[in-house]
């Protein structure tokens, strides 16, 4: 006789989804330890896949109406290593200078895991706080966005040392802890998740991969130098689009 605590009896078709992005992330770490260029390009391309699973698994479970409390803890363990852990470790490997310096990276990247870690763990609390806080993707997003810039500008000019500009090296371990703010804060709001949400994500997640296959074909400089721009752009859009959660935040307190 089967448990009705078994495994296979708890999930339900979306949660399949939210095991793919898991399995996608653990992939990316793997990538991370490799620690190679391309592998670390891989690495983001596969967290950006995975933020298709995750829009995915979302849009079935209100379709259907299968919200579970097993897919409600699921979705935020695979959040946290997708989209805390896997671009923490990432942005380590990519931005490390095997110097002094990686001590204050090394902290900055500590600081965006746990950022998103316990956001998703307050959010789970069920606080009725609505999506406080930059959702996790989002955040993801903003990490994926600044380092295919930077790797796009080293394919431009491969002869150029270090890999990245010495503003991409000095400036990350700011944007991490930044960003690991921006996870906790109570300052920010989004609301329900609706349709903007929805649009943000069918524009700039699927640039990942997209100009993640571009990279490995090697594109030539003027390619590399508007893929660096386009990316350039989707990093301060989706800052813009933070200002506007403090602006919704703001409306909320006066209301």
């Amino acid at each position: 006789m089967v448990s009705e605590y078994s495994v296979p009896k708890l999930l339900k078709l979306k949660d399949y989804f939210t095991i793919t992005g898991t399995i996608l992330g653990i992939i990316s770490l793997i990538c991370a330890c490799a620690g190679t260029k391309d592998a670390i390009s891989l690495g983001f391309f596969l967290v950006t896949v995975a933020l298709g699973t995750d829009l995915i698994d979302g849009y079935i479970a209100r379709k259907t109406g299968t919200v579970n409390d097993m897919g409600k803890e699921l979705d935020s363990l695979s959040d946290s290593l997708t989209f805390g852990i896997c671009p923490a470790v990432l942005s380590f490997q990519a931005f490390k200078t095997y110097g002094l310096f990686d001590v204050i990276l090394l902290v900055a990247c500590i600081c965006f895991a746990l950022g998103a870690i316990l956001r998703l763990a307050r959010f789970n609390l069920s606080l009725n706080i609505g999506y406080t806080g930059v959702p996790t993707p989002i955040s993801a997003l903003l990490i994926i966005a600044y380092f295919y810039a930077n790797y796009f500008y080293s394919l431009a000019y491969p002869l150029q040392s270090p890999a990245f500009p010495y503003i991409a090296y000095y400036a990350i371990p700011f944007f991490l802890i930044f960003i690991a703010w921006l996870n906790i804060t109570t300052h920010i709001s989004f609301g329900e998740k609706g349709k903007i949400v929805y649009i943000i994500f069918l524009i700039v997640a699927p640039l990942g991969p997209i100009f993640g296959i571009i990279g490995i074909i090697n594109p030539n400089y003027l390619i590399s130098i508007v893929v660096t721009i386009i990316f350039l752009c989707s990093f301060f859009g989706l800052f813009i689009y933070i200002l506007y959660g403090f602006v919704v935040k703001y409306k909320k307190s006066k209301s």
